[in-house]
C-alpha cells in the first residue's frame, strides 16, 4: 500500500494547483450533473423559492462538510451531492409528496450516521484488494477519458485546441497543464461569445424550511433506495478513490459527518451528500500537487467554492451550467488522464490479481444498471466474484497502519 502522507508547511506557491483542482471539480459537478436537481424539482412541481433552497442547502452542506473534513484530516476529502440519487429522484418525486420526501431524506441521512458510528463500512472497504480497487476506479473514470476526445466530432475547434494545449503544456511544464487548459478554454469561450455574462446578477439565496412528514410509502419507495443508491454508487467508489492515491482517513468519520450534514440540511431540500468519486479524483492525483501532503488544499478550496455558490443560490449554479457540454467533458477528461493511467498501472501491477482487476475494470466501464443500482456496485461485485473464483478464497483484510483519524472515529 502507498505510504501515509504527513501534512507539511504550506507556501504561497503551493496554492495555485490545488486551488484550481478544487475549482475544476466544482465546475465539473455543477456543469455536468446538476441539471438533474433542476429536473427533479420541476417534476416535483417545486416553486422557484423551494428550488433555490435546494440549491442553497446542498451547496452549503457539501461545502462545509468537505471544508471541515479536509482541514481536520489534512487530506483532499471532496464531498458532493449524490448524483445517482438525484437521477432516482427525477422519477421518485413524481409520485411522492414533497414533505414526505423530506422525511425520507432525513431517515436515509440518519441511517448513514448510524453506519458511520458503527464502523462497519470501514471494515468492508479494507476487504477490497488494491488491484480490484484500482480496476474499479479506472473503469469508472474511463468514460470521462473517452469524453475528452469524443466531443471533437461536435466541437472540433474547442476540443482540438484544449487537447493540443494540454499536450503542449505537458511537454513544456507538466505542472501547469490542467491550470493552462482551464484558463485557455475560458478565454476561448469568452472570445467566441459562447459564455453570456450580460444577464448575470448575484442574488442571495433564501433557505426555505419544510416541515418533514413520515410515511411507510416514502420510507420504502424513497428512503431505502436513496440509502442503497448513495452507499453503492457514491460512498464505495469515493472511498476507493482516496485509498487508490494513498490517503487513509477512516471511512467512519467521513460517513458520519456527511450523514449529519445531510440530516441538518434535509428540511431545506438537500436530498443527500457524500464523499465524491469522479470529481474527487481530480483533487487526489498528481495534477492537484506533486506533493501528496499538500493536496488537502484542493479539498478546502472546493469547499469554499461550494459555499460561494450556495450563498448566491441558483445564480452561480446556472453560470456553471452555461458552459458548453463539450468544454466540461473535455476539461474533466483531460484532468483525469493521470489518474486513469495510474489506476490502470496499479490494477495490472500484480500478476496474481491482474485478470480479476481487468474483469473489474471492464465490468465497471460497461456501467451495468440493474435493479436501480449503478455500474460501480456491479463492477465491484463482479470483480470480487472473479477474484474469489480465480484465487480460490475470499479477499483477505488489507492491513493498514492505524492513523490518528481512525482512533478518533472508533
Amino acid at each position: 500500500m502507498p505510504p501515509h502522507f504527513s501534512p507539511s508547511s504550506v507556501r504561497l506557491d503551493d496554492l495555485p494547483h490545488p486551488v484550481v483542482a478544487g475549482l475544476i471539480s466544482v465546475i465539473v459537478n455543477y456543469g455536468g450533473t446538476f441539471i438533474l436537481v433542476f429536473q427533479a424539482a420541476k417534476i416535483a412541481g417545486l416553486s422557484p423559492q423551494l428550488t433555490a433552497s435546494w440549491v442553497w442547502s446542498i451547496s452549503i452542506g457539501v461545502g462545509l462538510t468537505g471544508l471541515f473534513l479536509s482541514l481536520r484530516y489534512r487530506e483532499p476529502i471532496i464531498t458532493a451531492w449524490s448524483t445517482p440519487a438525484a437521477a432516482f429522484l427525477v422519477t421518485a418525486l413524481a409520485t411522492t409528496p414533497y414533505a414526505e420526501a423530506i422525511g425520507a431524506y432525513m431517515i436515509s441521512a440518519a441511517a448513514f450516521v448510524v453506519l458511520g458510528i458503527s464502523g462497519y463500512f470501514e471494515k468492508v472497504i479494507r476487504l477490497i484488494p488494491p488491484g480490484i480497487a484500482s480496476g474499479l476506479l479506472a473503469g469508472i473514470l474511463l468514460q470521462f477519458g473517452i469524453g475528452a476526445f469524443a466531443g471533437a466530432s461536435v466541437d472540433p475547434l474547442l476540443v482540438g485546441s484544449l487537447i493540443f494545449a494540454y499536450v503542449a503544456l505537458k511537454r513544456l511544464s507538466a505542472r501547469y497543464a490542467v491550470v493552462g487548459i482551464l484558463v485557455l478554454g475560458l478565454v476561448f469561450l469568452v472570445a467566441q461569445g459562447r459564455v453570456d455574462l450580460s444577464g448575470l446578477t448575484l442574488k442571495f439565496a433564501a433557505p426555505v424550511f419544510t416541515m418533514p412528514e413520515f410515511s411507510l410509502n416514502a420510507l420504502l419507495s424513497v428512503a431505502l433506495p436513496l440509502f442503497l443508491i448513495t452507499l453503492s454508487g457514491q460512498y464505495m467508489p469515493g472511498m476507493l478513490v482516496l485509498r487508490n492515491d494513498g490517503f487513509k482517513t477512516s471511512a467512519n468519520p467521513i460517513v458520519t459527518v456527511t450523514g449529519l450534514g445531510s440530516l441538518a440540511m434535509a428540511p431545506f431540500g438537500s436530498h443527500a451528500f457524500n464523499i465524491a468519486a469522479i470529481t474527487a479524483a481530480i483533487a487526489t492525483g498528481k495534477e492537484a500537487h506533486d506533493d501528496p501532503s499538500k493536496r488537502w488544499i484542493a479539498g478546502v478550496a472546493a469547499g469554499c467554492f461550494y459555499i460561494l455558490v450556495g450563498v448566491f443560490g441558483v445564480t452561480l449554479a446556472a453560470l456553471f451550467m452555461a458552459f458548453p457540454a463539450t468544454f466540461i467533458t473535455t476539461l474533466a477528461g483531460l484532468a483525469l488522464l493521470g489518474t486513469i493511467g495510474g489506476s490502470l498501472a496499479a490494477a495490472m501491477a500484480d500478476p496474481t490479481s491482474r485478470e480479476a482487476a481487468l474483469i473489474t475494470f471492464l465490468a465497471s466501464a460497461a456501467n451495468i444498471k440493474l435493479l436501480g443500482i449503478g455500474g460501480a456496485f456491479w463492477g465491484l461485485l463482479i470483480g470480487l466474484a472473479a477474484a474469489i473464483v480465480l484465487n480460490g478464497h475470499p479477499p483477505r483484510r488489507v492491513r493498514q497502519p492505524k492513523t490518528a483519524s481512525e482512533g478518533i472515529s472508533k
